[in-house]
């Protein structure tokens, strides 16, 4: 039986790295077999081409540059990793997918949809999520988060009117995928969250068993 592919996504600073983690023990709990992954990154190949896009200096990095190198990264990620293990019957939960390069490099590059879209169709094979959970947030609210780290990567620094882009973004696919696609408040308590999403999990699972 093929296994389950989840994501999770959201504008920066909606703690989503904290939540894949929480859901991810939730269902070992429940003695699912369960690999937490994550985008852009994965496999070796792929955490070398996020150092790539990541990295504060490389401020020179054009647009399409920046899409395709989150393609390429994802092409090896889904081959290499997450195909193994759907076939292997294993859930695989993911932090960031194809929605975050429509989000961040469509509507908030500018950069045709269609083309981030036929760009990673390639990339991907055409894989799709079984289930999305966005965490959602206000861009002030998440930067505010941000600020509380070090060492913010090239793409959590550009400005605040490229982050509210993308968060409409967001908001935009979770409209056109509603099926897929479940929005969460990220500000609410990680607890809160937490419960929030592994109850609507484990309503939606016996839909599609």
């Amino acid at each position: 039986m093929r296994g389950l592919f989840i994501t999770f996504e959201g504008p920066d600073g909606a703690g989503k790295t904290t939540q894949v983690k929480a859901f991810a023990e939730a269902l070992a709990q429940r003695g699912h077999d369960v690999l937490v992954t994550r985008e852009p990154g994965g496999t070796a190949i792929s955490d070398k081409i996020r150092g790539l896009i990541l990295d504060p200096s490389h401020r020179e990095m054009d647009d399409v540059t920046e899409a395709l190198l989150y393609a390429a990264s994802r092409a090896q990620h889904v081959r290499e990793k997450v195909l193994p293990a759907l076939a292997r019957g294993t859930i695989v939960v993911c932090d960031r997918f194809v929605d975050a390069s429509l989000a961040y490099q469509g509507f908030g590059l500018g950069l045709p949809v269609h083309k981030i879209k036929e760009i990673n169709e390639f990339a991907t094979g055409g894989l799709v999520p079984d289930r999305t959970y966005l965490l959602d947030i206000p861009v002030a609210a998440g930067r505010a988060r941000l600020q509380a780290r070090a060492g913010l990567d090239r793409i959590e620094q550009k400005e605040a009117a490229y982050h509210e882009r993308v968060r409409e973004g967001f908001h935009t696919l979770a409209k056109e995928h509603p099926a897929r696609i479940r929005v969460i408040d990220a500000t609410q308590s990680v607890e809160a969250v937490a419960q929030e999403v592994l109850a609507d999990f484990l309503r939606w699972l016996p839909s599609i068993t």
